[in-house]
């Protein structure tokens, strides 16, 4: 079983092995109980591997969220994103509101949420998603780069709006999101409000494309209140 890498199989027999004989379960509840244990050690493993890959900003999960009336959260409409049904449905989701409400927390939450649905998810800061994008150009991984994010079924864009954007990057958002209109999911978080980002964009052409395209299938969470780090 080891040679085979069926780890959850040879724990579990081992644990038998280690049982009274008389305690042992007969043959088919050892087949069952040692392809149950594979099985759970097999999700288990791709789990941690995509969080890992994910490389969300935080690790925090949706119980640890603080719902509070000056908050305008309610528990309903997070509920409503748990079993993840938004991203079989290719819908894209808006988190903004002033620095520190929580904003962050939330779309990492919704993203380790994910993770453990089984979905590819990667989480960008918006000041490290332009580098990556310059970098790439330069390098030339610009395409393995971009059909990388293609493949993830949720990305999360953080910090959007903070820095002006230049012709290249909203290119490159452009690209991103028609690779991933229909197929796939993208929070964005942003203190700017939904209805200033084609403004920020600043490009009427390439930003009726990119609005287009992100806000055909989506739903928007705007949050209130003071800043959560002064009340810590």
């Amino acid at each position: 079983m080891q040679k085979m890498k069926l780890l959850g199989m040879a724990s579990s027999y081992e644990a038998i092995l280690d049982l009274p004989l008389n305690k042992h379960p007969d043959t088919h509840d050892c087949i069952a109980n040692l392809v149950d244990a594979e099985l759970q050690n097999r999700s288990h493993r791709r789990t941690q591997m995509l969080l890992r890959l994910s490389k969300l900003r935080y690790r925090t999960t949706l119980q640890d969220i603080i719902y509070k009336q000056e908050r305008n959260l309610k528990k309903e409409v997070i509920a409503q994103l748990a079993d993840c049904s938004y991203i079989d449905r290719s819908e894209n989701l808006f988190i903004t509101g002033a620095t520190g409400c929580g904003k962050s927390y939330i779309a990492c939450a919704l993203g380790n949420q994910a993770c453990l649905m089984g979905y590819r998810t990667l989480y960008f800061n918006m000041n490290r998603l332009c580098e990556q994008i310059a970098i790439a150009k330069v390098d030339g991984s610009y395409i393995k780069w971009i059909n990388r994010i293609q493949r993830a079924a949720l990305i999360i864009i953080d910090d959007f709006g903070l820095q002006p954007l230049s012709h290249q990057i909203k290119l490159a958002l452009l690209q991103i999101m028609e690779d991933r209109y229909g197929k796939s999911s993208t929070i964005i978080c942003g203190q700017l409000p939904v209805d200033k980002w084609y403004e920020y964009i600043d490009e009427p052409t390439l930003a009726d494309a990119i609005m287009d395209r992100l806000t055909a299938k989506s739903s928007k969470i705007s949050l209130s209140g003071q800043s959560l780090r002064k009340s810590s």
